[in-house]
């Protein structure tokens, strides 16, 4: 799959595909594949039968809640497209796919425009710097009003905006070179735009083709796969390895997958991956519920690799850098309630595999109370998890009310200190702690030297960081937007064991916020006043 029947290098692009919920975000993925030949019917969200919604939940429910990856060779190209969900509760899910995309398609329906949900997918897609090829579906309905939608678009999106449809049209060069200040200049002299420049554009988020059309009576689709290919280009890959954690799930066996995009370099089997070096024992090319498994993967691939306990969501592996902190995440905290049958310290190990997962359910056991909570983002999320729980443990849980999620931070420096020296152990952990930025996250570094604490329990001490969610002291409520430094450390070279370190990193953050100035911090919505027409 590597080189086309001309010996061309093939290019391999992720395509992400994002909506509001209804605007006929599947119903497009199945058209595309229909065009491009990949399955002889297109299945329907009615019918229970579409390609991409795999999961027995999303087939019973008619919505898409998993991202899930088609592989569509089409010309020279193979587009990897990757379904996202469209309903808000399993927008975080969406938002980690944004990681691997190196394009998005945004569905809007003709009939309703540009919906609340559509302008928080905009800021995400300008956020993560993604280019985007629009497609307004459903333009069979009374309501759906071409140059109405147009100008909307123009307006509430991006005046770049472009209608794409009929690229033949004597004024759509301009319209095209207006975006770009340079390429206007050079257009004005010599009245023409070339289709490398037009790629340029959209690469740089300068112009955003727009295409119209109903994907149900596929009308526009075929069009709208030819263009999306025809103006796609791959970044050039590196050499070296380099890739990116996206998805973690398990298959029917249960087997853990860790879904990565490659983008530098390429991929074998039997590889050694992250700093625990674990084997990458099989990778899978998924396309719907089937795969196949190849013994490399080369830049630019989504797959799923098998003989990783250790990944997570977000993770650089190679030369590759962490991805950016998530924007959306739950701002309500459940109790799970459990039945008298279930054990919570039983229980609780099942769910911190869920959250490995799905990361922003945020797992938290409280002590004090003996009980677990989680954050979830509505209803429907409860509806759902509480199936997954049941279909893979048999246990069936129930939530309590939703609590306010609030957050502590720190407003000055300060230096925490943790010791655990009882018969036999021994480890002492110095930590600096600093408020970070608004929305940053927390942050964990080392700035020690080898010298005083050997690098293997430096690293340990991280890990201990990073492991849990870290309560502040003011309300009990989760910490964050604090960068916290490795600075010094004592280890015994005959008493100190890996977990001593784990209770001194523990006591040394706990000692830290008890010193520091702390901050509440209450979550806010933003709102929009908006008249539907």
């Amino acid at each position: 799959m590597g080189q086309t029947s001309e010996n061309r290098p093939v290019t391999h692009v992720c395509v992400g595909i994002l909506a509001h919920v209804d605007a006929g975000k599947t119903t497009l993925s199945e058209s595309l594949l229909y065009e491009s030949g990949m399955i002889s019917k297109p299945g329907r969200v009615d019918d229970q039968n579409a390609f991409l919604d795999t999961d027995a939940l999303e087939r019973a429910r008619g919505i898409t809640i998993f991202s899930k990856q088609a592989v569509i060779p089409y010309a020279d190209k193979v587009i990897t497209l990757l379904d996202t969900s469209g309903h808000v509760d399993f927008s975080a899910e969406m938002e980690r796919a944004l990681w691997v995309m190196d394009y998005a398609i945004l569905v809007i329906s003709g009939a309703d425009g540009v919906q609340g949900h559509t302008r928080t997918l905009w800021r995400l897609l300008k956020r993560y710097n993604i280019p985007v090829f629009l497609f307004v579906n459903k333009m069979d309905q009374p309501a759906a009003d071409r140059e109405r939608l147009m100008a909307e678009l123009k307006e509430q999106l991006d005046s770049g905006c472009v209608d794409f449809t009929y690229p033949q049209r004597k004024d759509w060069q301009e319209e095209v070179a207006v975006c770009d200040e340079t390429l206007m200049e050079r257009y004005l002299e010599d009245g023409d735009v070339t289709h490398r420049d037009i790629c340029d554009l959209i690469a740089m988020r300068k112009v955003f083709p727009c295409f119209f059309g109903s994907a149900l009576k596929m009308s526009g689709t075929k069009e709208f796969l030819h263009a999306i290919s025809d103006y796609m280009y791959q970044s050039e890959p590196g050499e070296k390895f380099g890739a990116r954690v996206y998805k973690i799930a398990r298959d029917s066996q249960g087997n853990r997958l860790t879904y990565l995009k490659v983008t530098s370099g390429r991929l074998k089997v039997k590889d050694l991956l992250s700093e625990w070096e674990e084997k990458v024992n099989q990778i899978r090319i998924y396309s719907g519920e089937k795969y196949e498994t190849v013994n490399e993967a080369e830049s630019g691939t989504l797959c799923a690799v098998t003989g990783l306990s250790k990944t997570r969501p977000g993770e650089g592996l190679g030369m590759e850098s962490d991805a950016e902190l998530p924007v959306l995440e739950p701002v309500l905290t459940y109790e799970v309630e459990l039945p008298q049958e279930m054990d919570a310290a039983r229980m609780l190990p099942m769910l911190k595999e869920l959250e490995e997962e799905e990361p922003e359910l945020h797992v938290l056991w409280r002590e004090e109370t003996g009980t677990i909570q989680v954050k979830l983002m509505g209803e429907v999320q409860i509806e759902v998890l509480r199936r997954i729980i049941f279909d893979r443990y048999r246990v069936d849980v129930h939530f309590g009310t939703g609590q306010i999620t609030y957050k502590e931070t720190i407003a000055n420096t300060v230096e925490g200190i943790g010791h655990f020296e009882p018969l036999r152990h021994y480890a002492e952990v110095h930590l600096r702690m600093e408020p970070g930025e608004p929305g940053s996250g927390m942050q964990f570094l080392a700035d020690c030297s080898e010298d005083i604490l050997d690098k293997n329990w430096q690293r340990l001490i991280l890990t201990h960081l990073e492991e849990r969610e870290h309560i502040g002291v003011l309300t009990g409520s989760p910490i964050t937007d604090i960068r916290i430094t490795v600075v010094s450390g004592r280890a015994h070279t005959k008493h100190t064991e890996g977990g001593d370190f784990r209770q001194a990193t523990y006591r040394a953050v706990r000692q830290g916020l008890m010193q520091a100035e702390t901050v509440l911090l209450e979550p806010y919505y933003s709102f929009r006043k908006y008249l539907h027409r």
